[in-house]
C-alpha cells in the first residue's frame, strides 16, 4: 500500500491541482478512513478503463486521473503504424461527463492526435458507431453506465469499433501505468486546439448516419408502418442519452404513440427519481407503470444513462398485468424474432452465427440448434461479443446474426460493436407489432418461447466489498472454492467445473479435462445435472463478487422454485 497520507498532503498543497480540489480535500482532516480510502492506490486502468467515485484523490475518477489514463492512450497510440491517427470522444449525462470528455479531448489534441468530439452526450453505441465511420483509431466514452449518480467512467474503443480486448487492452494499461507524474501530460488550450484543426466536433451528421444504419435493419418495414400506429409504447431514458435517438427512430419508422415519462426524460446528472438508473431494477419502472395503466400500453422500455442497457415489461394479456423481463428474457425473445423471420424470408445466412457469454440463458442454445444458427459462447463482457464480429470478418467461417449478454445488453447488425439499447427498443417495437398483428403480447410470446424451449431461468447475486481489504476477501473467498472443489450444491450433483483462471475443464464423473480455448480469466462455472449452472466471478470494474444460476422447469413455479434452491445452496457455501 503506498503512503496515502503523504500522497494526500501532496494533493493539499501542490499548486498544480486546483483550489477547489485542494479545498474539498483539506475539509476531510481527521477523517481517516476516507483519506484512506481516496489515497491508498491509483485508480486502476482495468480492462474495462476506468471506473470510480466522482472525487479529489489518486483512486478517485477527476480530471488528473482522466488526464493520466489519456496520456498513457495517447503514448500508445503514437507507437502505432497506422498513418491516421485521430480519436472519437462521446459521453453520457452524468456529473463532470462533459468535463472529463474535454480534458480527454484535450490531452490527445496535447499529443497532436486529431479528436472528434461530440458537442452533446450522445449514447455509447453511437460511439462505437463514429469510430468506425470517421475511420478512427481509437474512441473513449465517458460514462459509469448503470452505476450509482457518485460514479463516472471512461471505457476505451478501438478501430473496429469494440472496446478493447487483449492483447491490446493489457498493452495500453501498461502504458497508462508509466504514467506515474500527473505533470508529465501534455496538454493543451481549447482554443488553440480548435485552430489548429486537432479538436473538431461532430453531432448531427453522425446522428443521421447512425439513424440510417439502424433502419436497415428492419425486418418487416410494411408491418412496421401498418399497425406501429396502434402499438402503445411508454419510454423512460431515466435521465439519459436515449431520450432523443430512442424518439427519434420510433417516430421516423411510424411509431405514433410513444408516451416518454416526463419526469424521467431531461438530462439529469443526480438521477433524482431512481436511487440508481439501473434497468435491471424494477423500482425504476416506478413511474413507467403508472404512465403505462394510464394509457393502456402494450409495452414499457427504460434505457440505461449511456443507452447500451434495455429493460422491459410487456402486458399479459390474461390477466392486464404488467410483466418484468430479465435481460435474459427480451434477448431471446429479439433472437427468436429475428431468426424465425429471418429464415421465413430466406435471408438467415448458412454461416449465420448466435454469440452469447458464458453466463447468459441456455435458451440460448436451444434456439441457435431450432434454427441451424452456430452458438459461440464469450468470456463475460459485451467486449468479446463485439471482437467475434471483427473475427467473422477476418476469417470468412461466420455470420454475426445476432449477440446477447444476460446484463440486459443485445446486438443485432454490425453497425455497431458494443451492445446497442437503441437498436434493442427499435427490435422489439417491431416485435411487439408483428405480434400484435397476431392477436398476442410480447409476454404472451415470451410464454410460447417457454413451452417450446423449456422454462429456463435465471439469477445474479452480488456480494459487495469495500475498502483496501475488500479484493483480498474476494480473491480467498475463490482460493477456497478451488481448494475445496465441490461435488453437490443445492441438491444439485456437479458435472463438470471450468476453472477459466487454469484454462481447464474438469469432468467429475470420469475424471478427464479439457482445455478451455477462451481467454484465462478468473472465473469459475460449475455445470450440474438437470440442465442447471452456477458461475462465480469478480466484476471487472467494481469491488464485487458475482454470482450467476441458471435452471430449466417444468413451468414457471417449478422453475423459479429450482432457482431459489439452487441460490440458497450457491450463497450458503462457506457459512
Amino acid at each position: 500500500m503506498k503512503d496515502y497520507i503523504k500522497e494526500y498532503e501532496n494533493w493539499c498543497f501542490d499548486e498544480y491541482f486546483e483550489e477547489e480540489d485542494r479545498k474539498e480535500l483539506l475539509g476531510l482532516k481527521g477523517q481517516q478512513e476516507e483519506i484512506q480510502d481516496r489515497f491508498y492506490k491509483d485508480l486502476e486502468f482495468g480492462t474495462g478503463g476506468l471506473r470510480g467515485i466522482i472525487g479529489a484523490g489518486t483512486n478517485r475518477i477527476n480530471i488528473y486521473t482522466v488526464r493520466k489514463a489519456t496520456q498513457g492512450l495517447a503514448n500508445y497510440i503514437l507507437k502505432q503504424e497506422k498513418e491516421e491517427k485521430s480519436v472519437a470522444i462521446a459521453f453520457d449525462s452524468r456529473r463532470m461527463s462533459s468535463e472529463f470528455a474535454m480534458e480527454a479531448a484535450l490531452c490527445l489534441a496535447g499529443n497532436g492526435i486529431k479528436v472528434y468530439l461530440f458537442e452533446e452526450l450522445r449514447p455509447t453505441p453511437e460511439l462505437s458507431f463514429a469510430v468506425r465511420h470517421l475511420g478512427c483509431i481509437a474512441g473513449i466514452v465517458i460514462t459509469a453506465s448503470h452505476n450509482p449518480p457518485e460514479y463516472n467512467g471512461y471505457k476505451v474503443y478501438w478501430e473496429d469499433g469494440a472496446q478493447i480486448t487483449y492483447p491490446k487492452d493489457v498493452e495500453i494499461i501498461a502504458e497508462v501505468n508509466k504514467v506515474n507524474d500527473y505533470k508529465t501530460v501534455k496538454i493543451i488550450d481549447k482554443n488553440e486546439a480548435l485552430d489548429s484543426g486537432l479538436l473538431i466536433f461532430i453531432g448531427n451528421e453522425i446522428d443521421s448516419l447512425y439513424m440510417q444504419a439502424l433502419k436497415r435493419l428492419v425486418i418487416n418495414p410494411d408491418l412496421v408502418e401498418q399497425v406501429g400506429k396502434k402499438l402503445k409504447i411508454v419510454y423512460t431514458p431515466i435521465h439519459g442519452t436515449g431520450n432523443v435517438p430512442v424518439r427519434r427512430i420510433l417516430k421516423e419508422l411510424g411509431f405514433e404513440h410513444v408516451y416518454v415519462v416526463p419526469e424521467q426524460e431531461m438530462p439529469d446528472e443526480n438521477f433524482s427519481t431512481v436511487k440508481y438508473p439501473n434497468p435491471e431494477d424494477k423500482e425504476v419502472f416506478k413511474l413507467a407503470l403508472e404512465l403505462a395503466k394510464k394509457v393502456d400500453a402494450d409495452i414499457i422500455l427504460a434505457t440505461d444513462p449511456d443507452a447500451d442497457r434495455l429493460g422491459v415489461y410487456a402486458k399479459d394479456s390474461k390477466t392486464g398485468q404488467f410483466k418484468a423481463f430479465t435481460g435474459n428474457m427480451s434477448g431471446a425473445l429479439i433472437c427468436e424474432y429475428l431468426f424465425s423471420q429471418k429464415r421465413e424470408k430466406g435471408r438467415l445466412s448458412s454461416k449465420g452465427a448466435l454469440v452469447k457469454t458464458i453466463v447468459t440463458t441456455n435458451m440460448a442454445d436451444a434456439i441457435a440448434k431450432r434454427y441451424g444458427a452456430t452458438l459461440i459462447e464469450t468470456l463475460t463482457g459485451f467486449k468479446y461479443i463485439g471482437e467475434q464480429i471483427k473475427l467473422f470478418e477476418q476469417n470468412k467461417k461466420y455470420e454475426f446474426e445476432f449477440g446477447f449478454e444476460e446484463s440486459y445488453g443485445c446486438l443485432l447488425g454490425t453497425h455497431a460493436r458494443d451492445k446497442d439499447a437503441v437498436v434493442a427498443v427499435m427490435t422489439l417495437c417491431e416485435a411487439a407489432a408483428y405480434y400484435k398483428n397476431l392477436g398476442i403480447t410480447l409476454w404472451d410470446q415470451m410464454i410460447r418461447m417457454y413451452e417450446t424451449y423449456g422454462y429456463f431461468r435465471e439469477d445474479l447475486h452480488t456480494k459487495t466489498f469495500k475498502g483496501a481489504e475488500g479484493a483480498v476477501q474476494i480473491q480467498s473467498l475463490l482460493d477456497s472454492l478451488r481448494e475445496n472443489p465441490l461435488k453437490e450444491v443445492g441438491g444439485y450433483q456437479v458435472k463438470s467445473i471450468s476453472d477459466f483462471l487454469t484454462g481447464e475443464k474438469k469432468y467429475l464423473g470420469d475424471g478427464k479435462a479439457e482445455k478451455i480455448k477462451l481467454l484465462k480469466s478468473n472465473v469459475l462455472y460449475y455445470e450440474l445435472e438437470n440442465d442447471a449452472w452456477f458461475c462465480v466471478r469478480p466484476s471487472g470494474t467494481e469491488p464485487k463478487i458475482k454470482y450467476y444460476f441458471g435452471v430449466n422447469g417444468f413451468g414457471f413455479e417449478d422453475s423459479e422454485k429450482k432457482l431459489e434452491q439452487l441460490k440458497q445452496g450457491v450463497l450458503s457455501l462457506g457459512e
